[in-house]
């Protein structure tokens, strides 16, 4: 029966056209869950020494967990299989670049657009995903 339904659950996902998923961070809440233990489990290499690199990574650490949020949020609309945190991956090519999501799962089978921002004590992240036909 559960196979039923997760294969019902797929063939509707998949006539999706799009799908979109936002995430909305509070930083002084982020702060206290920002432990190495959730950097370990969240972060990849990469997305660590992109955050790093700023004398305060709180910022870029908030920014790209919004962002991983929002990308999550919208894949599953599309897809239900699990993907871990590690496997969605936010990258910039330079300094307050253009973030760009690499996944690391399905590689092939989406077009995702990402914007994030960030005023004050908030960081949000809009993701905009398309299947690939």
């Amino acid at each position: 029966m559960k196979n039923e339904i997760l294969k019902t659950i797929d063939q509707f996902s998949i006539d999706k056209e799009f799908a979109v998923g936002n995430d909305l961070v509070f930083i002084p809440d982020f702060k206290q869950s920002l432990t190495p233990l959730f950097k370990n489990k969240v972060y990849t290499t990469n997305e660590i020494a992109y955050c790093d690199l700023f004398d305060d990574p709180l910022l870029r650490y908030a920014s790209t967990w919004a962002a991983k949020e929002a990308v999550y949020k919208a894949l599953k609309q599309l897809d239900a299989t699990a993907i871990g945190w590690k496997k969605i991956e936010i990258l910039r090519e330079k300094i307050a670049g253009q973030p760009k999501v690499v996944l690391h799962q399905n590689t092939d089978k989406f077009k995702i657009s990402l914007t994030i921002s960030h005023d004050g004590d908030y960081v949000w992240a809009v993701a905009f995903i398309q299947p690939n036909l």
